[in-house]
């Protein structure tokens, strides 16, 4: 018979915050690739739509051929919505784009909603054990779709991938944000870089994946797509538990050795900490909203629409025949075709600036300051835009696809150093869960920037302008945006001290959350700098090996329809 202790009843479960908390000997360059590993996963949410034009023909008739479109003949939008009404249960009618469009609504606005919602838990509770609930959410919601794909039931693919799925995202993405943070106060932007970096390239990895399973999947009858949710929600369930379980906090009041906090030189980065209940009363809180809102909406909405602002800005210049005009080249299937060839090389040229923007651009921050280097994001994206409008008249290929590739890179560079901005103004004691909440600014212009760009083309184009003449306004439009948030990141100044908790107040949090030390504890506490050593270097390959691959996939495709 076993005899537990008390000691042993309150010792910390599995997954409870206080069972992570590293001890000496730790090295902290252990903790990105865990939080890779996560956003590495649910990354694959950018690229969904490789799944778009397989189950558009899933259901095949008496005769082979694929059934019509629940939505056929639908010109309205009510129609539309009547169509997809139908989608949502029928068996007799195949899903529209339109239909399975709504999952990146979903992803991305639960995304927000849920990251808000669950910040303060995930801060109680720990990356660990929100790292296991993401998984069980991402990997449970992609098994749902599986089963709604097989049964042809479009709402469960709906509440699967996207409402479950959904939760998981924002649960995996905010996860690691306060721990990296926690770790690196040296490099708070390289840090958070180099995780969110992982959610920009998860379509990278899981897009030509999915492609290889439907691939094998495939049948005359059956396009695959059910088999490989499943496949993938497998792997990625391992993925991202081993991720989970890799995550360690830093002691209370840890520092790196021989590292002091630079507050004395900038004060634009405090040595406070404001509680989470106070964060969103302050100015500083709604500015940066509008500073990511305004980033985000300038950039999504284009790049959501790359593909055929490219083709219809140059026609038959992207093939070769510049005399001829978009209308003409969708005259003939085989060179539009061609010209929709070498638009995906320019959608893979950007997600690659848009991955390395996020590492470049937030470790760059380090030493410009956040501050500034959302001013460069602002200056040069406006500039940017209108040298763009630029070179689409002066039919300059070259310098087009320039711009949008820098464009790309201040989108995602604009994500990866927001929480960096986050910890400077407000400490890193809620920085997770503060993260969190502004990150409804992403849900914003998710929908802002979509509908700006669609409406405003759909609206030229009613009207009879020429296709490479369309978007020279948009442009303007969304240099107006960056115009507004440059303002608003100009109005950022220090917290107010008035919000500053006392030292008493950050002992009580810290007594929560059974952290020992109080708001006076800090030292190294016997854990370095730490580096690449013998025991880091296989996790960090278990993540940049799939990363690698991913990336010489989306190099391989640009460089073949380019050149």
């Amino acid at each position: 018979m076993t005899v537990t202790s008390p000691a042993d009843a309150s010792a910390p479960g599995l997954l409870d915050r206080e069972r992570i908390v590293a001890k000496a000997g730790f090295n902290r360059w252990l903790v990105p690739p865990a939080a890779l590993a996560i956003h590495l996963c649910i990354g694959m949410a950018y690229g969904f739509s490789v799944f778009w034009k397989p189950l558009q023909s899933a259901l095949l008739g008496a005769d082979g051929k694929p059934l019509p479109e629940c939505s056929a003949g639908a010109v309205t939008f009510s129609e539309k919505a009547a169509g997809t009404l139908k989608a949502l249960s029928a068996t007799d009618c195949n899903w529209s784009q339109f239909d399975l469009g709504w999952m990146f609504t979903f992803f991305f606005v639960l995304l927000g909603v849920s990251a808000a919602i669950w910040g303060g838990w995930l801060e109680r509770a720990g990356p660990r054990k929100a790292g296991v609930v993401a998984a069980i959410c991402w990997c449970g919601g992609l098994v749902i779709s599986a089963f709604g794909v097989h049964q042809h039931q479009l709402w469960l693919m709906w509440l699967g991938a996207g409402v479950i799925g959904g939760v998981g995202l924002g649960l995996g993405y905010i996860s690691p944000v306060s721990t990296l943070i926690k770790w690196f106060p040296d490099r708070r932007g390289m840090a958070t870089g180099l995780a969110i970096m992982g959610f920009g390239g998860g379509a990278m990895i899981g897009s030509p994946l999915a492609t290889l399973l439907m691939s094998h999947f495939k049948t005359a009858s059956d396009p695959g797509v059910w088999q490989t949710f499943l496949v993938m929600a497998a792997i990625y369930a391992v993925f991202m538990l081993i991720g989970a379980f890799a995550y360690r906090l830093p002691p209370a009041g840890w520092k790196p050795e021989g590292w002091a906090p630079p507050a004395s030189t900038n004060a634009m980065i405090t040595s406070n900490q404001v509680h989470l209940a106070n964060a969103h009363k302050t100015p500083q809180f709604w500015l940066l909203w509008l500073v990511l809102c305004l980033n985000v909406s300038a950039g999504i909405g284009i790049i959501g629409a790359a593909s055929p602002m490219l083709q219809e800005t140059f026609g038959g210049a992207l093939i070769g025949h510049p005399e001829l005009a978009f209308a003409d080249v969708k005259k003939d299937a085989a060179l539009a075709a061609q010209a929709a060839g070498v638009a995906a090389g320019f959608v893979g040229l950007i997600s690659l600036f848009n991955i390395f923007g996020r590492i470049a651009w937030a470790s760059s921050s380090d030493a410009l300051g956040r501050k500034q280097t959302y001013f460069i994001f602002f200056v040069l994206g406006a500039a940017l835009y209108a040298l763009a409008t630029q070179a689409a008249e002066w039919k300059s290929l070259a310098l087009f696809v320039a711009c949008f590739c820098i464009i790309a890179s201040m989108y995602g560079g604009g994500f990866a150093t927001i929480p960096a901005y986050l910890a400077d103004m407000f400490g890193t004691q809620f920085v997770g869960a503060i993260h969190g909440r502004l990150l409804t600014a992403w849900s914003t212009a998710g929908i802002v920037g979509p509908v700006i760009v669609n409406y405003l083309h759909d609206t030229r184009q009613a009207e009879g302008i020429p296709a490479d003449q369309i978007y020279g306004p948009i442009f303007y439009v969304l240099a107006g945006l960056l115009v507004v948030g440059f303002i608003a990141n100009l109005l950022v100044r220090p917290v107010n001290a008035k919000w500053n908790m006392t030292d008493a107040e950050i002992a009580e949090e810290r007594a929560k959350l059974h952290e020992k030390g109080g708001a006076k504890a800090s030292g190294s506490f016997g854990i370095g700098k730490g580096g690449i050593d013998a025991k880091a270097v296989p996790f960090w390959l278990l993540v940049l090996i799939p990363l690698g691959w991913g990336i010489w996939i989306t190099v391989q495709k640009t460089v073949a329809l380019f050149g």
